[in-house]
């Protein structure tokens, strides 16, 4: 059998600049791959911003449920991360072997038994007060999107892999690949260019589904090409089932898919809030939440690294190695994040405009709604970013329960409930439900980051 080694072993675990060096190493193409993956869905806005506002608002909906559904779906996918990461600390090839292929059984199950919400979404949004026609076409939208979850989700399993073998750049490869693929099929397919059938924000739906099908057939294909990963034997008796291992990753995995449904099910509440304030105000609270989306997108990235990154070392016992690794992720995430949040506050009417179409009768009228959000979205990423690196690192850990109890907490009674404070009783409408948020997620970042240094300090304290 090839060796099975991996690129970290050589790396100083006591070293602070090396834990830099290897947080920038592997965290370049995460965030890339990130940032590209967040692209494709953006584009979709982009292009499909520029039909009119009707059909903006719906595709901001139908991204909101479709975006909900996939994130849940992608707990279980992070807590492959952890178990292959550890594993590898600890030179154990079967259980890497273990937590991917059940990893996929697992998406396999989900994407199935969560079809019919897709399917049958009008219902749900006219119950929650949508109006019809935006109800309608974000349905049929989802109705073509819903035939990428699972290989968007087997696409995740498969990057879990490769990831904890600190493979990060062919995920950026293959998510910049699809993101090109998607920008073209989009363009072709909503406007009806060179012949295509001009298909609307349909053709959008059809273009997602086509870059997510080519993501995960690439990455089979890579896997089994390389022999240092073929080596592991991924795909070999993959019919067989490994009982422990699903119990083992569902145990790690609902916990975070509960974490991420906290949070992300706070942002469909903010665009169901929105839409009963109205149109304008969803379209524009659409267009400022594709940047905190985008400018999500590093954070997130870097919590894969941070919890690969403790991960390898806590399955080496080095709790030394646990600290730097975290302090290094957190001081990395704090930068790019404090760089972003000046860019929106500096240039919020030029971003804003990139969604419009200003010759349309009420593009004025959104942007002046989307401008002082997007400078709220500059606050609200700082904190957003540091709550998602300190979810990382617990999961380095394998501690997902008591993060999910302290992240429904802060997103919810926190964060909602301020968000509809300063909403309607206080008058602040939609920038209220943006500060509302900033209080959670601060909330958040505070007690996840907490929780995170007090085991580390528990850890050393048992060491001794």
């Amino acid at each position: 059998m090839p060796s099975l080694s991996h690129t970290v072993e050589g790396m100083p675990s006591h070293s602070w600049t090396g834990h830099l060096r290897a947080t920038f190493i592997l965290g370049i193409p995460l965030v890339g791959a990130q940032l590209a993956q967040m692209a494709i869905n953006t584009t979709d806005v982009i292009l499909v911003g520029w039909l009119g506002t009707t059909e903006l608002a719906s595709v901001v909906l139908a991204s909101q449920i479709f975006f909900l559904v996939f994130i849940f779906g992608t707990g279980f996918t992070s807590a492959v991360i952890p178990v292959v990461a550890q594993a590898l600390g600890r030179h154990d090839p079967v259980s890497v072997r273990r937590s991917v292929r059940m990893g996929l059984w697992i998406v396999i199950a989900y994407s199935v038994l969560t079809a019919p919400l897709l399917w049958f979404s009008e219902p749900i949004l006219l119950s929650l007060g949508q109006e019809p026609d935006v109800a309608a076409m974000a349905q049929s939208y989802l109705r073509i999107a819903q035939w990428g979850i699972f290989p968007a989700l087997g696409l995740m399993a498969l990057r879990s892999f490769v990831t904890g073998l600190e493979k990060g750049g062919v995920v950026l490869y293959v998510t910049i690949a699809m993101f090109i693929l998607n920008a073209v099929i989009a363009y072709l397919l909503i406007f009806g260019h060179f012949g295509s059938p001009q298909l609307g924000l349909h053709g959008a739906a059809v273009a997602s589904v086509c870059a997510n099908l080519f993501g995960f057939v690439f990455a089979i294909l890579y896997i089994k090409s390389q022999a240092n990963m073929r080596a592991y034997e991924i795909f070999v008796r993959f019919w067989r089932p490994d009982w422990s291992m699903v119990r083992e990753i569902v145990g790690l995995g609902l916990p975070i898919s509960f974490t991420i449904l906290a949070e992300t099910s706070l942002f469909a509440a903010a665009s169901l809030m929105m839409g009963t304030l109205g149109k304008f105000e969803l379209a524009a609270h659409g267009i400022a939440l594709q940047f905190a989306s985008i400018a999500f997108m590093i954070p997130l990235g870097l919590a894969q690294v941070a919890t690969v990154r403790v991960g390898l070392a806590y399955g080496r016992g080095d709790m030394q190695g646990v600290r730097l690794a975290g302090l290094a992720v957190l001081v990395v995430g704090m930068c790019f994040t404090f760089a972003g949040g000046i860019f929106f506050a500096t240039f919020p009417d030029m971003l804003a405009m990139l969604f419009l179409d200003l010759d349309q009768p009420d593009a004025l009228a959104v942007l002046g709604l989307a401008t002082p959000l997007i400078v709220i979205a500059g606050i609200f990423q700082l904190v957003d970013g540091l709550q998602a690196v300190g979810a990382g690192l617990l999961r380095g850990l394998k501690d997902t329960r008591v993060p999910m109890v302290l992240a429904l907490v802060a997103y919810w009674p926190i964060g909602f409930a301020c968000a509809w404070l300063f909403a309607f009783p206080l008058g602040f409408r939609g920038e209220g439900i943006w500060f509302g948020f900033v209080i959670g997620l601060a909330a958040a970042a505070l007690l996840l980051c907490g929780r995170f240094w007090l085991l580390v300090r528990r850890q050393k304290q048992m060491a001794r």
